[in-house]
């Protein structure tokens, strides 16, 4: 499952091998591929015809021209949707604010202490969770004021994890 914002209207998107579901409703539509980056398709007895304009995969948007309009879509994968439900989104703040535990787990790796000076991106904490590691990053710029927890610790979700 994804989803798709569309000039801010979101859209979620189940695709399996037989069909393609938008809203929870079947999507029933006739396409051919005209080139590489373009398509002719047949949806609810009207022609129209998409074509492929950019892709930022960094970003996981892309433009494309439907019918000479061009629409931006913004796409967000399962892993995207998690996060999002998780409360570990990257939003802009100037100041950071405490780390907490996206989820209960066990802490296996803390390379940052005291004193240190994070930069957005570095890593705070590593986190085992359902036998996977989870890399907890740092939302913005800030000085660590306190770390409260320590190695091979359990935590639970939501739990103060690092203060700044």
């Amino acid at each position: 499952m994804f989803s798709v914002i569309i000039n801010e209207k979101t859209y979620s998107v189940e695709k399996t091998e037989k069909e393609l579901q938008v809203n929870g409703k079947k999507l029933d539509w006739d396409i051919q591929w005209i080139s590489e980056r373009k398509i002719h398709l047949i949806y609810q007895h009207q022609s129209l015809e998409a074509e492929l304009v950019s892709v930022d995969a960094a970003t996981k948007s892309l433009q494309i021209k439907l019918n000479q309009k061009l629409v931006n879509l913004q796409l967000k994968d399962r892993f995207d949707l998690l996060l999002e439900e998780l409360g570990m989104t990257q939003e802009d703040s100037a100041q950071l604010q405490d780390i907490k535990a996206p989820m209960p787990g066990l802490i296996l790796d803390l390379p940052v202490k005291v004193g240190d000076e994070v930069k957005k991106g570095d890593t705070l904490v590593i986190l085992e969770a359902m036998k996977m590691e989870n890399t907890i990053k740092s939302p913005g710029e800030g000085i660590v004021k306190e770390v409260k927890v320590s190695l091979n610790q359990s935590v639970e979700k939501n739990q103060v994890l690092i203060k700044f």
